[in-house]
């Protein structure tokens, strides 16, 4: 592996760094904006619930920071310790986010179904994608056994890959309608809005540096692939 592929992880790891902590100082920026309502996480999420007809989904609270998420299998919004009790900016951006998905599922959503077909794929391309690449540069991209070892592994790159792009549409989807329910309900002030906005716009953001970091490892393994059946 030359140098291209350590300048390519340096340059992923640069700004995903730089991504995630400014991630982290905005929700804690924002966790300091206090709602006037006086709403938890949790009680903005069963309200959004309810305000969209959805009643089979239970919010509850998981360990950890930012590890909210919605999981279709159960139908539960699991709100992390401090979203789910906190009533700040922050906490009713990430709560309506996650009820988003929530929303996406309960109507539907083609991306959101995308997505969750792609799982059962992506569980085995992220097990063996990297052993089949280093298989195939141990065996010898040149020989027909390495050439062919090392094809599979970037075809379950390639899958990788796509769940990657699939969930940029599904994320910022969930955030546009967070945002308008918070705005068209009249949860938060404009001040308390602006906020939950910038949050959830950062939060997007370690998504799309996911994606893209994605890609460019897929198209460093596409040349060597290529370079590969040439000689």
């Amino acid at each position: 592996m030359g140098m291209q592929y350590y300048l390519i992880i340096g340059i992923i790891t640069i700004v995903s760094w730089i991504v995630s902590n400014t991630l982290k100082r905005k929700f804690k920026k924002y966790s300091r904006v206090s709602l006037r309502n006086g709403m938890s996480g949790a009680e903005i999420a069963e309200k959004m619930l309810q305000d969209h007809g959805i009643y089979d989904v239970k919010v509850i609270s998981t360990p950890g920071m930012l590890t909210d998420h919605y999981n279709p299998r159960n139908k539960t919004v699991n709100l992390s310790e401090g979203v789910y009790n906190q009533r700040n900016a922050a906490a009713a951006a990430v709560a309506a986010h996650e009820v988003g998905h929530a929303v996406q599922h309960a109507r539907a959503y083609k991306w959101l179904e995308m997505r969750s077909n792609l799982v059962p794929m992506v569980s085995i391309s992220s097990k063996f994608s990297q052993y089949l690449v280093l298989g195939g540069l141990v065996l010898g991209a040149t020989s027909s056994m390495g050439y062919w070892v090392l094809a599979a592994g970037v075809a379950l790159m390639a899958i990788g890959t796509l769940f990657s792009f699939v969930t940029l549409p599904v994320e910022y989807d969930a955030s546009n309608r967070a945002l308008a329910w918070l705005e068209n309900k009249h949860i938060v002030t404009r001040e308390e809005y602006a906020g939950s906005k910038d949050a959830l716009k950062w939060a997007a953001r370690t998504y799309l540096v996911a994606a893209l970091g994605s890609l460019a490892m897929l198209a460093y393994w596409v040349m060597k692939l290529m370079a590969a059946n040439r000689d």
